[in-house]
């Protein structure tokens, strides 16, 4: 699974259900920016990444597809 997919199945998966612009205010994103790397249509940079992992308490290798194991931050 990729990034995009990840960061949409966590959104509409996670307590609470939040919509792209609620996940967008928390990471101070525009819903336009959410919905654009939810459909692969950007990539997202190195602090979007980073701002997905600490909200989520998730690692890197979770989002970015590279493990399934999803492991929180240390």
């Amino acid at each position: 699974m990729e990034f995009y997919q990840r960061i949409r199945e966590l959104r509409e998966d996670t307590e609470p259900h939040l919509k792209q612009e609620e996940i967008g205010l928390i990471l101070g994103m525009t819903q336009r920016k959410v919905s654009r790397l939810e459909t692969n249509k950007t990539q997202p940079t190195t602090e979007e990444i980073k701002k997905y992992c600490i909200y989520y308490n998730l690692s890197a290798d979770y989002l970015l597809g590279l493990t399934d194991e999803k492991r929180p931050l240390k």
